[in-house]
C-alpha cells in the first residue's frame, strides 16, 4: 500500500511539474535552479541547467525518485523489530550491508563520526 502511495505522490509531481515546465518555462527554471542551490549542484562549473535542468520531471526522472523512495521504506527501523539490512560503503569503497558485519553472537556496535 506505501508504494501505491508513493507511486501515485511522485506521478502527480511529475505530471504537474512537466506541466509547469511547458507552461511556464522562465518560472519553472528559475525554481529548478533554486533547488540546484539547495543542493550545490550548480556551484559545479561543469555541471550547466541545460545539461541537468531539462532531466527535471522526465520518465527517467520519475523511475529515479521512485526507486530511491522505494528503497528506503526498506531501511526503516522499529524498535522491536530487526535492524533493515542497509547499504554501506566501507573505507576502501567497497559496498557492503551492515549485516555483513555481524559475527556469531556479537553484537554489532555502530559507531558514527566524522574526521576533518
Amino acid at each position: 500500500l506505501q508504494k501505491i502511495l508513493i507511486l501515485l505522490q511522485v506521478t502527480l509531481s511529475v505530471v504537474v511539474g512537466k506541466t509547469l515546465m511547458i507552461l511556464f518555462p522562465d518560472a519553472m527554471k528559475r525554481y529548478i535552479l533554486k533547488m540546484g542551490e539547495k543542493s550545490r549542484m550548480n556551484q559545479n562549473p561543469k555541471f550547466s541547467y541545460e545539461n541537468w535542468g531539462p532531466t527535471f520531471f522526465s520518465f527517467k526522472y520519475l523511475l529515479f525518485v521512485l526507486k530511491v523512495k522505494w528503497k528506503r521504506l526498506e531501511d526503516e527501523a522499529y524498535e522491536g523489530h530487526p535492524a533493515p539490512n542497509t547499504p554501506v560503503v566501507t573505507l576502501d569503497g567497497e559496498v557492503r550491508h551492515l549485516l555483513d558485519f555481524m559475527a556469531d553472537n556479537r553484537p554489532l556496535i555502530l559507531n558514527f563520526g566524522s574526521c576533518t
